[in-house]
């Protein structure tokens, strides 16, 4: 019995120890890191917004993108109106944006919308780069100066970072504030410092035009940015992180809309974990190294709910253990130092968030919020078609 007690722990160990020191690393090298020199201000840029039936914010979005400090005549404003019914194209238009039209039922997708985009933005020869927006988003005025200087510098392939634009709405908007801060800024500002990619986001992205020869876009999974960014990796790329240019975006805060949409990244995430974890491997093993090797380490490890419940289970059931067996203790310690991590890694999320005392009392939901997120997992949905999320009020 003690040897099968043993061997329990050691295999609820092995993850939760592993992911909690992966963990800590980053927040332990989660200082910002120095802002890339000034541009020359010449490069010149298409900004691409994906819009399948946005009219309620797509004014907003062209609006936010107007107010950019970049020269005017050097960036146009692209909106992909895919396979839009309601009035999205004619009010971008009225906006100032040029409109791509995009009708095709059999193709649906993000994925298949930004390849339209990119395909007309480079037969057009115009711009150097093109950047990509979400429509419920507002930029940081300093976007394309930040994207420009690491592009001068040598990046090809850049991520501002991602924060919630609704931040204060509800307890679950501030928890997904404290996510992203920690998923986004505290891991990207540590891999930046360790040259390794930060992967793409979705949102807030940009990437050359050369890049985009080499590389061409094929992400059409229900998590085409991460797959994307795998892609680069694989390629010899790394994407770059532009931690002091931010994009913000609206998060849903009701239970439903909350799941839909989070019940979709979740399917996207397990299936490239399937499909692309052991071609990253392989990669690391050759040229791609560090890069792919992280990754795909990134793919292996699991939504921080996830990771909490495989530490809270090897505590519990260590300590019960040890009620009975002196030798159970090291399971125990490796189990409260699991638990320790990935409070110090969650408490920097919290500190970089910027949601303030109200957010640091939120995380009492923390338990509610693992346990939703377990029970969406147990669900399974295939529908790789492009599912808009119900937008809320700013």
């Amino acid at each position: 019995m003690t040897t099968m007690a043993h061997l329990i722990l050691f295999v609820l160990a092995l993850p939760a120890t592993a992911v909690s020191l992966y963990l800590l690393l980053f927040t332990l090298l989660s200082r910002a890191p120095p802002a890339a020199l000034r541009s020359s201000r010449r490069l010149r840029f298409d900004i691409v917004i994906p819009a399948h039936n946005e009219a309620t914010v797509i004014e907003s979005v062209i609006a936010s993108l107007r107010q950019l400090d970049w020269p005017a005549d050097n960036f146009r404003v692209l909106v992909v109106a895919d396979n839009c019914t309601d009035s999205t194209a004619t009010l971008a238009r009225a906006a100032g944006a040029e409109v791509l039209e995009r009708h095709d039922t059999k193709h649906r997708g993000k994925g298949h919308a930004l390849d339209f985009a990119f395909q007309a933005s480079q037969a057009h020869g115009w711009a150097y780069a093109v950047v990509v927006v979400d429509a419920d988003t507002k930029v940081s005025p300093n976007l394309l100066e930040v994207f420009a200087a690491r592009i001068e510098n040598g990046a090809k392939a850049i991520q501002a970072h991602y924060e919630v634009l609704n931040a204060q709405v509800s307890w679950r908007t501030r928890l997904m504030t404290i996510a992203l801060a920690s998923f986004h800024r505290v891991r990207s500002r540590a891999r930046e410092r360790l040259q390794l990619s930060c992967g793409i986001r979705g949102n807030g992205w940009c990437i050359t035009h050369r890049l985009l020869r080499q590389v061409p876009y094929r992400a059409y999974s229900l998590a085409e940015d991460i797959e994307y960014g795998i892609e680069l990796g694989l390629a010899g790329f790394r994407v770059h992180y532009a931690d002091e240019a931010h994009v913000a975006a609206m998060m849903v805060s009701g239970e439903q809309a909350a799941s839909t949409q989070r019940q979709r990244w979740e399917d996207g995430r397990w299936q490239l974990i399937r499909s692309k974890t052991l071609p990253l491997l392989r990669a690391a093993m050759g040229s791609g190294g560090g890069v792919c090797l992280d990754l795909a380490l990134d793919l292996l490890v699991l939504p921080l709910s996830y990771v909490a419940v495989n530490v809270a289970l090897l505590t519990v059931l260590a300590g019960v253990a040890l009620l009975w067996e002196p030798s159970m203790e090291i399971w125990l310690w490796l189990g409260i130092g699991g638990g320790m991590s990935l409070l110090l890694y969650v408490l920097r999320g919290w500190q970089l968030s910027g949601v303030g005392l109200r957010g640091l009392v939120d995380l009492l939901h923390a338990p509610f919020f693992v346990l939703w997120k377990v029970l969406l997992m147990l669900r399974a949905r295939r529908s790789a078609e492009w599912v808009r999320t119900k937008r809320e009020p700013s």
